[in-house]
């Protein structure tokens, strides 16, 4: 386990600038998970943290020792990449192994350490097996074994579910999670996925252009986002925008609200009218889509099943403790 401490890390490509000046600190055994829109700078910034990439300026810490000049082989961090990376004609026992052989471990402690991964993860009737042999979840899972192998100060995961099927990514979710918690290791996970982050981290770090936009829980960025931006990217669906003066008694100052669409609800005396251009039957819930103002795209869910259809026009309104406020520069009021 290890603390990690980034202090005005900058990372330059020729003229452009991808990171801008990030400073970040990750606790002991934390679970913390980037994420933000494709060309945000997350796989970068794993990679600066990794060294796999050098930063321009700014300094790495981990455990307290500054690594900037440390080898990506000496930095005690293991990443777990998106394509599994694992060498097909071997096979999962000699995958596993491979890291440490180069590291001349002796081939007993080699053994035990493979087996304890294998185990952990469930891989120990696939030992003989080779990549081709087996599922996109096992694939990864032996990725992921290859890591643990390694004992590592830091896991790096580089968007690793991104190849998976939606239902075999909800069930690795949970399987990365109980990992973490069995381990106590800290973790640092990229995604551009918005429940990934939700549903898998101790702390998110938004990030755009470079930048970090706020750091916090998942619920703290739920609950009172710092400005629009992380507003509309947290929560699935996305809030909705209206402008401010479609609200009777917004906010001074305020230039748009944002209600979710799980707090929108349909009002007879409601002060948006919506008209409906799509609706989701999905049983247990109802998504209707529309717009309240012509530049203002609204989304509303509502419990159980509905007679409501395409092109109907509704009344909208939320309560109060649920809007949120935005001034004309996208921060929250």
């Amino acid at each position: 386990m290890a603390t990690l401490q980034l202090s005005n890390v900058v990372k330059s490509f020729d003229k452009i600038t991808i990171i801008q000046g990030i400073n970040l600190t990750v606790s002991d055994g934390e679970f913390v998970v980037f994420v933000g829109p494709s060309g945000c700078g997350k796989s970068t910034l794993l990679r600066i943290i990794s060294g796999l990439e050098t930063a321009t300026s700014g300094d790495i810490h981990i455990d307290g020792q500054r690594v900037n000049d440390v080898s990506a082989a000496h930095r005690g961090c293991s990443m777990v990449f998106q394509s599994y990376a694992l060498y097909p004609h071997m096979t999962v026992y000699d995958n596993m192994a491979f890291g440490l052989e180069n590291l001349g471990v002796p081939k007993s402690v080699i053994a035990t350490k493979v087996q304890a991964a294998a185990k952990l993860l469930q891989l120990e009737q696939l030992q003989q097996r080779k990549p081709t042999q087996l599922s996109g979840g096992q694939r990864q899972r032996v990725a992921i074994g290859r890591s643990i192998v390694r004992e590592p100060k830091l896991f790096l995961f580089d968007e690793p579910l991104s190849n998976l099927d939606a239902e075999l990514r909800v069930s690795m979710r949970a399987e990365i999670r109980d990992l973490h918690s069995r381990l106590g290791a800290t973790m640092i996970y990229v995604t551009h996925d918005q429940v990934e982050a939700m549903t898998m981290a101790d702390k998110i770090v938004v990030l755009r252009d470079g930048h970090i936009e706020q750091v916090g829980t998942p619920l703290d960025l739920y609950n009172q986002p710092c400005n629009q931006f992380v507003a509309g990217f947290i929560g699935s669906p996305r809030m909705n925008f209206v402008p401010a003066s479609q609200m009777p008694g917004a906010k001074a100052g305020a230039h748009s609200v944002g209600i979710r669409p799980e707090h929108a609800q349909l009002a007879d005396d409601g002060p948006l009218q919506m008209t409906v251009s799509m609706v989701e039957q999905l049983g247990s819930t109802s998504i209707l889509h529309g717009h309240v103002v012509p530049e203002a795209p609204f989304e509303l869910i509502l419990s159980g099943q509905t007679t409501i259809r395409r092109g109907d026009t509704v009344k909208v309104s939320a309560p109060p403790d649920h809007l949120h406020y935005f001034d004309p520069n996208g921060l929250r009021l």
